[in-house]
């Protein structure tokens, strides 16, 4: 996001209590921005810039489209260095941790040792990367189309704590989220911003499914963890506990919530976990 002062990209910006635009830490106070708001009058405060993980009710500040490109270059190259940071964790778990990291060299003696783990690095990239990105890039999207500005960042200590616990047997895995600003975002706007995340993670699942029930050998492979993964992206988002997608969206429709979730649910519990 850039100061509303002198145009420096800021990935956190500073909102002021009295006029209300985002600064960068250099034109914070209202003197270094030529603040236009009446100081005289006592200030409303008004939270920064949330993610899609953590916004609050009330969140006051005036809509504004994000000018220019869809993509800023910060904002590409932290999606780039998170769907491979993301899809390497993966491929250190499907390796088998720390043990199978030992064994990568009797592999790579073999003489299709280097195909194989190159195609399984792939598959990782491809069934649970791309799941984590498309769902970041489905909340910024709608989020877009509401009028807010967002982008993507990325969380270098989630990264690293991703490739970490892959090491050892299980992976936490929260390399960034999407960052939202705009005010009087509505609870309607609130819950169908947060469920296009599960959404899309549910559209891509059905198609790895197709994979999963019509291919054979390597493809059904690739579908079988495509679908199970993004379905179980999709139902661990819609949760309704802490700053999980599905908070919001409950907090919006709770009807809505339960047709959604229930049925997520017994799919996954029947077609994966039976």
């Amino acid at each position: 996001m850039k100061c509303d002062f002198c145009g420096k990209d800021e990935s956190l910006p500073f909102v002021c209590n009295y006029c209300g635009g985002a600064y960068c830490a250099d034109h914070r106070l209202p003197e270094a921005h030529q603040c236009k708001g009446d100081l005289t009058q006592r200030r409303t405060i008004l939270a920064p810039p949330q993610t899609t993980f953590s916004w609050q009710t009330g969140y006051a500040q005036t809509k504004t489209r994000q000018p220019g490109a869809v993509f800023s270059a910060i904002e590409v190259r932290d999606i780039i260095i998170a769907w491979l940071g993301l899809g390497v964790a993966f491929f250190f778990s499907f390796v088998g941790g720390f043990a199978g990291l030992a064994g990568i060299g009797s592999v790579l003696s073999r003489s299709r040792g280097f195909t194989e783990l190159t195609t399984l690095l792939l598959i990782s990239l491809v069934t649970i990367g791309s799941g984590f990105v498309l769902h970041e890039l489905s909340h910024k999207f709608v989020a877009q189309r509401y009028g807010y500005w967002a982008e993507f960042r990325m969380w270098p200590f989630g990264l690293i704590l991703a490739l970490v616990t892959s090491l050892i047997g299980f992976i936490f895995a929260a390399p960034g989220a999407t960052y939202i600003s705009g005010t009087n975002i509505s609870e309607a706007e609130n819950g169908k911003i947060s469920l296009a995340g599960p959404l899309t993670n549910v559209v891509v699942a059905g198609f790895f499914s197709i994979l999963m029930i019509f291919g054979s050998g390597f493809l059904q492979y690739v579908g079988t963890l495509g679908a199970y993964f993004n379905t179980f992206l999709a139902l661990f988002n819609l949760v309704p506990f802490g700053p999980l997608d599905g908070s919001k969206v409950l907090r919006w429709s709770a009807p809505l919530w339960v047709g959604i979730f229930v049925p997520l649910a017994a799919v996954f519990v029947f077609a994966f976990l039976l």
